[in-house]
């Protein structure tokens, strides 16, 4: 983690520099934060909140200095946004936001810098999801406190924007059998008891729930699907898939979420 710290506070010295007084903070969230980061398995999640506008040079340098970085980062690399702070508290859904990178745009910007500084922006559901985890669980690494700057997420917003991510899990279990699985333990986790987990520990917590239950058992099939998606997570070693037992999982978890 030495390396990953390297990495955060050159960020935020440049950041804060580029932004200047336009900067509220920076505020670190995910898997860096819970415990369970994996270098091989996780990205860097991170918002930075501007007290107006930020203008396309400023967006510019900025994203100038966060391509350049990222290529000392993880494998998933950098996601990041740039948020207003009158977005912030009060909350609004869907939240309007000034810029935007992860990995998945970073040909975009390298291609055509003009077009994407022009054109990321607008409103992303996500971040209900990233602000909540931040409002519990985040991490301070320049400026104001978290609770100074952010509200609570209501948890109609919060539902949205987590079901947005596992409604297609019965299909989208087979191509990303891990994510979706530790993902639905995590929803399954808030909806029963509001918890607010990693997927590490959401897949902790419903092999806890499976245990539990009799007619299941720590060793049933359910259970050993969630183990392999643990052990995965934590070793990157491909998963060996049960097809029928997966799309049973996912068709019974988002059966239990949506009846509650």
């Amino acid at each position: 983690m030495d390396k990953i710290q390297r990495l955060l506070d050159y960020f935020v010295a440049e950041s804060s520099h580029i932004l200047g007084t336009n900067l509220t903070g920076i505020y670190l969230h995910g898997s860096a934060v819970m415990g369970c980061f994996n270098p091989e398995k996780s990205d860097i999640d991170l918002i930075l909140v501007a007290k107006d506008e930020v203008n396309d040079t400023a967006k510019r340098q900025f994203m100038d200095m966060v391509v350049e970085l990222n290529k000392q980062a993880p494998e998933k690399g950098l996601e990041l946004s740039i948020v207003r702070e009158a977005v912030c508290r009060p909350f609004v859904y869907p939240t309007p936001f000034e810029l935007h990178f992860s990995v998945a745009h970073l040909n975009w910007y390298q291609t055509d810098p003009k077009d994407y500084v022009a054109k990321m922006k607008g409103t992303d559901k996500d971040l209900a999801a990233h602000f909540t985890i931040l409002y519990h669980r985040g991490q301070v690494l320049y400026g104001k406190d978290i609770r100074e700057v952010f509200a609570e997420v209501s948890r109609e917003a919060y539902m949205d924007s987590i079901w947005c991510d596992i409604e297609g899990a019965t299909e989208d279990i087979l191509e990303s059998p891990m994510y979706i699985i530790l993902n639905l333990c995590r929803v399954l986790g808030y909806k029963e008891e509001g918890l607010i987990l990693s997927k590490k520990e959401g897949g902790e917590w419903m092999l806890g729930q499976l245990a539990a239950d009799d007619r299941i058992g720590e060793e049933g099939e359910l259970a050993k699907l969630i183990r392999d998606a643990l052990e995965e997570y934590a070793t990157g070693q491909k998963m060996t898939l049960e097809e029928t037992v997966a799309k049973q999982f996912a068709e019974e978890m988002l059966a239990r979420i949506k009846e509650r």
